[in-house]
């Protein structure tokens, strides 16, 4: 079971803020975006469909995400969403792991 479950709708819940337009100034090596890119397609793809169009889980396409803080989406990675089957990745990933998915997942791989 994917670890990014319900991600698009309590992000959207949880964003007072909108950050979505701003660009992340962090860095990752090349091949660990390569790594977090493949765990976001495949990984959370398996709830939220191989598109991230949703299945299982809710679409989390950049369009679906627009408006959405990126603290926020980064939070819910780490951190899951109690009482849902998205649980907690805080014990796989960086809190700048987390920070470049939730960015990825609002601008390159928002399809």
């Amino acid at each position: 079971m994917s670890r990014l479950w319900v991600a698009a709708g309590c992000v959207l819940c949880w964003s007072a803020t909108s950050w979505a337009g701003e660009r992340w100034s962090g860095t990752v090596d090349p091949a660990r975006a390569a790594a977090l890119e493949r765990l976001v397609l495949q990984d959370c793809g398996s709830c939220h469909g191989m598109t991230l169009k949703g299945g299982l889980g809710p679409d989390i396409r950049a369009a679906t995400l627009k408006g959405s803080s990126p603290k926020a989406i980064k939070e819910i990675i780490l951190d899951g969403v109690p009482g849902t089957p998205m649980p907690p990745w805080r014990s796989l990933l960086s809190e700048g792991d987390a920070e470049w998915i939730a960015h990825y997942l609002l601008q390159e791989g928002g399809r």
